[in-house]
């Protein structure tokens, strides 16, 4: 063991003194050929895919592999927005806006289409106002690719209508669960769910979406082994661990990073106590010379000594919560790994330093480089690019194609395969731009974006704080407070919006008990309910003017830190978008109604195969022979799904309550301190 330390702080001494210094020249010129990647994947999937789901790069012809959605063109869309290609966003964003609904008699994994369609096209439609698209009254509450990507979660919901209330891995899109469906669903494809399903109900105000995916989250956390890991593959059913391998890579990991992920995006630091818990765990019986193995849930013994790819985006978590010494560590080894192959394989077998029998390919990866890129914002180490750099070469020499990207076959002789999964070019190009663009919109550290002024409040959109789905579709946080008072929906979730503008005017007429409830009439038509739209760039100078001449002499000092004087847009930026935004224009549109709707308010639905009787009976079609359930079977039959009523069920039940100390004690940050002169006069004493 001592050699083995010794042998890998040397091979780290030799990679840390092969870093060099990249000038700002350099990363701009990794940075188009990032773009030229994109492009030249891109294009071959229109040319030779489209409308396919994604692209067979050596056959030069495409197939559908997720469900038919034209996959690859949905999670490449804000891919295109964060390179700058505005004009090709638009007109893709035309085409997917033509859909009605994605209604069809086929069965579609719930946790890829939740990542890749629903993800997608939330993000695309969060970055339509940075794009230029035309907005419709009510964005962001409202819009095309917002009403698509709800009717997707509305046919995903029928499999969350479970006993546990963790979903099923499969859903028909016409018919709901389809008989027969397996109940054993993996780690992964119960917990990821909350980004997308919370941001859909910030946006839409149907508290549905985010309180189912917040009901699997729970019931992950309370089914957890008493050394507090959980397993590979669980009964939805019956909440029995199916398969007691515990790991942070295949089948387990975006659980782990959607509660990080959750924690930053929601600000609910229940999640984030549930996320440190998780980690403690892992720290203790799952992490091995900063190697994370697979050990048994229940003992913690090792099971598998093997680094999986996908363990690759464990790194870029730890960044997330600052945790950088430890994030480091494991990256050198994932790159010494990449430098041994010129690639990770899917299964590498640490004590023998092999890639893992059968497990030798590549299919285009992400995760390595997202790591990389979150750790090259964190500390600026040029070391970072360093890897980058290895990593472009690497698909350059090894898995470019005359007609796109090729997944590797076998790292041993970098054979290829037929196949350019669409997370290529969602995930592994932008992680791969945005490390080499530092001035990107996406990096924006807050002093620029626009202020929204509706009849909720005031918001910020395109300010920065991006936070990306485990497809690397990034969702803006400003957004979701932008539709209505987050209390009215979810009582105990406070808006922290509110403390950008504490005026005093602003708090008397936005002040918390001045809310809209469902049952006020609101008239659209009222010049109160418009949406406002300003540069922040816009209200500087505004704030600036107004100082000068005194007559806004009670603002509060750190207004002025939040948008400081001497912070202005760039030439280059106001001429990309002298044509899509004016600093001496304002652009209104309508909001809509201050409605909580159903999650199926059309007035016509579709009948779902139930997978539960009116008496909380499950059909016999849905159990397995092996649960206890079987036992309970009834006659099949099809009934209505009526997902207010599994809501209902959910919090009626209240299956997995939860310890709400944390999350008290975090919202009483938010009390506004008092000044100076009230503390002295009215308590004696300053503190």
């Amino acid at each position: 063991m001592t050699f083995f330390k010794t042998a890998l702080l040397f091979g780290l001494l030799i990679l840390v003194s092969d870093a060099r210094e990249y000038q700002k020249k350099d990363l701009i010129t990794f940075r188009e050929e990032v773009r030229s990647m994109f492009d030249h994947a891109y294009s071959s999937y229109l040319s030779y895919a489209y409308p396919y789901d994604e692209l067979r790069s050596l056959s030069c012809d495409g197939f559908d592999t997720w469900g038919s959605f034209s996959l690859t063109l949905i999670d490449a869309l804000d891919t295109l927005a964060v390179m700058g290609n505005f004009s090709e966003f638009r007109r893709v964003t035309e085409i997917i806006s033509d859909r009605e609904n994605f209604e069809a008699n086929i069965n579609v994994s719930v946790f890829e289409t939740n990542i890749r369609v629903i993800g997608g096209l939330l993000s695309a439609h969060l970055l339509s106002h940075k794009a230029g698209v035309p907005l419709e009254p009510g964005w962001p509450c409202n819009g095309p690719l917002l009403r698509l990507a709800e009717d997707m979660a509305k046919r995903l919901l029928p499999a969350f209508n479970t006993p546990t209330g963790m979903p099923y891995g499969t859903v028909n899109l016409k018919y709901g669960v389809p008989e027969g469906e397996t109940s054993i669903t993996c780690t992964a494809g119960i917990g990821t769910y909350l980004l997308e399903f919370g941001t859909l109900s910030r946006l839409t105000g149907d508290p549905l979406y985010e309180e189912v995916a917040m009901n699997a989250l729970k019931a992950l956390n309370h089914y957890k082994s008493n050394i507090g890991l959980v397993g590979n593959h669980i009964d939805v059913l019956t909440g029995h661990w199916t398969a007691q391998d515990s790991g942070i890579g295949a089948g387990v990991d975006s659980y782990f990073e959607y509660l990080a992920k959750g924690t930053l995006l929601f600000q609910d630091p229940w999640l984030g106590a549930m996320f440190h818990e998780h980690k403690a765990a892992i720290e203790k019986y799952i992490r091995k010379e900063d190697w994370y193995l697979w050990v048994s849930m229940t003992k913690g013994q090792v099971t598998l000594p093997v680094f999986q790819s996908l363990d690759a985006y464990w790194p870029g978590v730890l960044s997330l919560f600052g945790e950088i010494g430890d994030a480091m560590k494991s990256l050198h080894n994932y790159h010494r790994v990449w430098k041994q192959f010129g690639f990770t394989p899917e299964f590498y077998n640490i004590p023998q330093g092999e890639a893992g029998t059968n497990r030798e390919s590549y299919p285009l990866r992400p995760e390595l480089i997202e790591s990389v890129m979150y750790l090259y914002r964190a500390t600026g180490d040029p070391y970072l690019i360093q890897v980058g750099v290895d990593i472009l070469r690497s698909l350059q020499h090894s898995a470019k194609t005359k007609c796109g990207y090729a997944t590797i076959n076998n790292v041993h002789d970098h054979r290829k395969a037929d196949r350019m999964e669409s997370f290529f070019l969602a995930e592994t190009t932008k992680y791969l731009y945005l490390l080499f663009d530092p001035d990107n919109f996406i990096h924006n550290n807050g002093q620029q974006g626009d202020v929204i002024k509706t009849q909720w409040g005031h918001c910020i959109v395109d300010s920065g704080g991006y936070v990306f789905n485990t497809e690397a579709h990034p969702i803006d946080p400003g957004a979701l407070y932008c539709c209505r008072k987050i209390q009215n929906m979810l009582p105990d979730k406070i808006s922290t919006v509110d403390k950008f503008f504490t005026t005093h005017d602003l708090k008397e007429k936005y002040n918390r008990e001045d809310t809209i409830h469902e049952d006020d009439d609101i008239d659209i038509n009222d010049s109160n309910n418009l949406v406002e739209i300003i540069k922040l760039s816009q209200l500087r100078n505004k704030f600036a003017n107004e100082v000068k001449s005194k007559t806004f002499e009670n603002v509060e000092i750190f207004i002025e830190e939040l948008l400081p004087e001497n912070v202005s847009e760039s030439e280059d930026e106001t001429n990309k978008n002298k044509t899509l935004h004016s600093d001496s224009a304002k652009m209104q549109v309508i909001a809509q109604p201050n409605v909580i709707y159903k999650a199926d308010d059309s007035e016509t639905t579709d009948t779902f195969e139930a997978s539960i009787t009116s008496d909380d009976v499950y059909n016999s079609a849905t159990v397995q022979n092996n649960t206890k359930l079987s036992k309970k079977a009834v006659s099949n039959q099809i009934t209505r799904f009526e997902p207010q009523i599994m809501l209902e069920n959910i919090r009626r039940k209240n299956m997995y309550p939860t310890n709400t100390t944390a999350r008290l004690m975090y919202h009483t940050l938010f009390c506004q301190s008092q000044s100076f002169l009230q503390r002295i006069s009215i308590i004696g004493e300053f503190f």
